[in-house]
This record gives structure tokens, C-alpha cells and sequence, in this order.
């Protein structure tokens, strides 16, 4: 096949490998996270960083999650200036600078700029590979390709955190720069990668350069077939699209705020805000606390029992992959907050029953001792938490907002949501160590408490836009019900062809079909 359309035509007619390969920007972030869980019972980091206390381990962590806030900020310039492909291909490079000063960092101040570095990084991409993944995907298998996103992320937390136990053998330094010198490798794999995909068809057409994109359309989702119905559909509707958002005003920040739109804002911003706040990066970051609280300590046990836990939440992200586009999103963001309350007020209870405060490793931990079935009975909570987010809240909290927007407005929205997921991240990586460290099970209820608050917000106030395409999702937002949104039936918005474009065009679409069936 020619590059000459700068890509590879072969390559785009598989949707899956289109919309999967964009996925290693998630699978950095994943990276990014476990890059700290599993160093922080490692002598030589410590000593090389200068033993860091509960709040400066903290910051260190943090770092990441500040500059991926302005990552996903600068988005919003990048994603529709250079279009998505080449903003996913700028993160990748981006992410090598950061790797490099994390590897070869000789002090905290260098670490904490790579870590920024390498946030700004991950804050570019976890915004623009789900938009472009939603424009550039089917609607039956959009929901589907985005949650890929939420599962790259948790392979990339499993395979940096398998890294980091086996380097964990290696006496010396090398135990901690091996690990995040091998975080290159990814990025550089999605740049080269990215020369062979095409642009999103949906920017092309708000850039007016319509062939390429129907050509685009066509490889995607007709086998290079222009005149496919579904392509002629998707085309059309696109058009329509961007001629009416382009009629309808500028593209600035203040668009956000126009009728209909702050609604959708704050959904999507208050969504990724409550992924946070349900707890689960902080059981991700700081899993060697939560474990080392429940009477595990030595490094290899904690590294055992933390490793269990990114294997479950690689394995339950599966089933909400493969059933994300028929079970919808509501249910699966009730039930899960739900789950993940219950479990962790187990865990609360369980360490506020059974534990006290002791010493660990040098430093005031609440610890259990001398209640196995306790201990036993944390792990395993913990352990179903995991798996409760992993099958509702993981996925759905990237396919949602980038489902939702207008286009005029979706690349603004989808990163202002993602940027207020990593100004949480931020805040919750900075607070937990401290936390921990003062107020121990009450933890817990905190974050629980969180979950149930975002059920009772999830059942009132957020719509279902399963199966719909882009452009139906509008219907379903004029519909109205904004505090009841279970009103809302699976229905709304649903349109064929003949009503996108018109009756005179569908009869010849009628009268082609009569030929091609004869």
C-alpha cells in the first residue's frame, strides 16, 4: 500500500489495531504509577534521595500528576492546532526527556523535574488518545476502544511494577534507574507507530481538507469503499457537524459556558473528579502502605501481596472491555461506586477494630499484629476494591467525557475534565502519605464516604449515551431531565441514514440497494 496519504491504508481498515495501538499513551501513565509504588521500600532509593519523609515522598509523587495538569491544559492548543496524531507523537518524545532525567536523577530536584516532565507528558496524551480514539472508532466498539485506554493503563502499572520487583534483586542503584530508564522504550514504539495511522477524520473536516478524510472514512470503516453506506452516513453527519459548530460561534474557553454546555462540562469534569476520589490511585501509589498496615512487612511479601492486586485489576478491567457497549454506563457507575464504598469501609472498620498504632521500618504505622484472619480479611478487601473499579469506574471514566461534548467544544472539555482528574491526583497523591501517617483507618472513610457521595451525584445527573453515535449524543442532552436523568430512554437520539440527510437523497440510497440486492 502507498504512504503517499501518509499512512498505511491496510493498517486503518482494522479498527481494532487503529484504535488499540493508540493505547500506549494510557499504558505511559500506568508506567508513571507504578514507577513510585514499587521503589518506596528500596534502601538504595532511599539513601540516594536522602530518606524522604511521609510529605516530602508525597511531593515526589505528586510531581507527576502537576505537570500532567498542565498537560492536559495545553492540550486543548495542541490537540486542535496539530491535530491528534501528531500531539500523540509530540507526548512520546516528551515522555523520553522526562525518563531520561528520572534514570540518570542524582537528587530530589532532578527527580521531581523529570517526574514533571514526564507528567506533561502523560497529561497530552491521556486527553488526545481518547479523542481520538472516539472520532476515529465506529460507535458500536467506540465505548469499547476507549475503555482500552483504561486497560493499557493498567498493564502499564503491571509490567513496570514486574520490572521494578525482579530489579529489586540488584544490589545497588541500578534497582531503581533500570526500571525507569526502561520506560523509553513504549514511547518510542507509539512514535514510529504513529507515522503508519491516520488523522482523525472529524479534524481534517474542521481543517476543511474533506477528501483526505472521506478517504480516511473509507479505509476505516468501508474498506477503502467511498460510496459505503456507513461512510456516506459518518461523512455526512460529521459535515453537518462541523459546518453547524463553525456557523455557531468561536472556539475559546468561553464557549463552555454557553446554553447546554456547562451541564455537559461539569459532568465530565465531576466524573473524572470522582474517579480519584473513590481511592483508587492512592491503593495503586501507595499499596505498600495499605499492606505494610495489615502485619506484611519485608519487602518481598509486600511486593507478593501488591503485585496480586495489579494482576486483578489488569484481569477485571477484561470483562467491562468486552461488555462496556451493552450494559451501558449508568449501571456500571452505580454499582461500582456502591462496591467500593462497602469495601472500603471494611477495610476501615477491620483496621480500627483489630489495629493500633506501632512502629514499622522507622516510621508510626497503624499495624495489625497477631490477627491473621484480619490481615487476611484487609488483603482480600482491598482486593475486591480493586476489582470494583477496575470493571465500572476504570473504563468508563475515559469513555464517558470523551463521549459527551459538542465537537466545538470537545477538545476543550474532554481536557479541562482530564485536568481536573489530575488536579485531584495531585492533591490525593500529595495528602495520603501524611495521612497515613496521622489519621491511618479513618482513611478509609473518607474515601468511601466519597463513593457513596458519588453514587447518589451518578444516579441523578448523568444521562446514558450508550450505542449512540457522536452526533445523537446532542439529542439526548436536549432532552432535558437534568436531575432525573434515569428519564431518559435508550431510544433518544437513535437515526438512520434517511433522517441525517434528508428523504430526496434516501431514495437513491433506496433505489442503489434495489440494484445491488437484485
Amino acid at each position: 500500500m502507498s504512504m503517499g496519504k501518509g499512512y498505511n491504508a491496510r493498517i486503518a481498515s482494522s479498527p481494532y489495531i487503529v484504535g488499540s495501538f493508540a493505547c500506549i499513551g494510557g499504558g505511559l501513565f500506568g508506567l508513571d504509577i507504578s514507577s513510585m509504588s514499587g521503589v518506596l521500600d528500596n534502601n538504595f532509593y532511599k539513601n540516594q534521595f536522602g530518606n524522604p519523609g511521609s510529605s516530602a515522598q508525597g511531593a515526589i509523587v505528586a510531581a507527576m500528576p502537576a505537570g500532567s495538569f498542565f498537560g492536559a491544559l495545553l492540550v486543548t492548543q495542541l490537540a486542535d492546532r496539530l491535530g491528534r496524531k501528531k500531539s500523540i507523537m509530540l507526548a512520546s518524545l516528551i515522555w523520553v526527556l522526562g525518563s531520561i532525567l528520572q534514570c540518570a536523577s542524582v537528587n530530589r530536584g532532578m527527580l521531581v523535574a523529570g517526574r514533571v516532565i514526564s507528567g506533561i507528558s502523560v497529561g497530552i496524551s491521556s486527553t488526545v488518545v481518547p479523542i481520538y480514539q472516539s472520532e476515529i472508532t465506529a460507535p458500536a466498539i467506540r465505548g469499547r476502544m476507549v475503555s482500552l485506554q483504561q486497560w493499557s493503563i493498567t498493564w502499564g502499572i503491571l509490567i513496570q511494577y514486574f520490572i521494578q520487583f525482579g530489579c529489586s534483586y540488584i544490589n545497588g542503584k541500578a534497582s531503581f534507574r533500570i526500571p525507569w530508564g526502561l520506560q523509553m522504550i513504549p514511547a518510542l514504539i507509539l512514535f514510529a507507530g504513529m507515522l503508519f495511522f491516520p488523522e482523525s477524520p472529524r479534524w481534517l473536516l474542521d481543517r476543511e481538507r474533506d477528501d483526505e478524510a472521506l478517504t480516511i472514512l473509507a479505509d476505516l470503516h468501508g474498506g477503502g469503499d467511498k460510496n459505503n453506506e456507513l461512510v456516506r452516513l459518518e461523512f455526512e453527519e460529521i459535515k453537518q457537524q462541523v459546518i453547524f459548530e463553525r456557523t455557531e460561534g468561536a472556539k475559546s474557553y468561553l464557549d463552555l459556558l454557553k446554553p447546554g454546555n456547562p451541564r455537559r462540562v461539569f459532568l465530565g469534569c465531576s466524573l473524572q473528579m470522582w474517579s480519584q476520589l473513590t481511592g483508587m490511585n492512592v491503593m495503586m501509589y501507595y499499596i505498600v502502605y495499605v499492606f505494610r498496615g495489615t502485619g506484611l512487612t519485608g519487602t518481598r511479601s509486600n511486593l507478593i501481596a501488591a503485585s496480586v492486586q495489579y494482576v486483578l485489576n489488569v484481569a477485571a478491567t477484561v470483562p467491562a472491555i468486552i461488555y462496556i457497549d451493552k450494559w451501558g454506563r449508568r449501571p456500571m457507575l452505580i454499582l461500582g461506586t456502591l462496591f467500593m464504598g462497602f469495601f472500603l469501609y471494611l477495610v476501615g472498620g477491620l483496621q480500627a477494630r483489630f489495629g493500633h498504632w506501632g512502629v514499622v521500618d522507622n516510621s508510626n504505622v497503624w499495624v495489625i499484629e497477631g490477627h491473621d484472619s484480619a490481615t487476611k480479611g484487609i488483603i482480600v478487601c482491598s482486593y475486591l476494591f480493586v476489582c470494583s473499579f477496575a470493571v465500572t469506574m476504570g473504563p468508563v471514566s475515559w469513555t464517558y467525557p470523551a463521549e459527551i461534548y459538542p465537537l466545538k467544544i470537545r477538545g476543550k472539555a474532554v481536557s479541562l475534565a482530564t485536568a481536573s482528574n489530575w488536579i485531584f491526583n495531585f492533591a490525593l497523591a500529595w495528602a495520603v502519605p501524611p495521612g497515613f501517617e496521622h489519621i491511618a483507618w479513618k482513611t478509609y472513610f473518607i474515601f468511601g464516604t466519597f463513593n457513596f457521595a458519588a453514587c447518589v451525584h451518578i444516579f441523578f445527573m448523568f444521562p446514558e449515551t450508550v450505542g449512540r453515535t457522536l452526533e445523537e449524543v446532542e439529542d439526548i442532552f436536549a432532552a432535558g431531565h437534568v436531575y432525573s436523568a434515569w428519564a431518559i430512554g435508550k431510544d433518544v437520539g437513535k437515526k438512520t441514514l434517511g433522517d441525517v440527510v434528508g428523504h430526496d437523497k434516501l431514495h437513491a440510497t433506496e433505489s442503489l440497494e434495489e440494484k445491488q440486492s437484485a
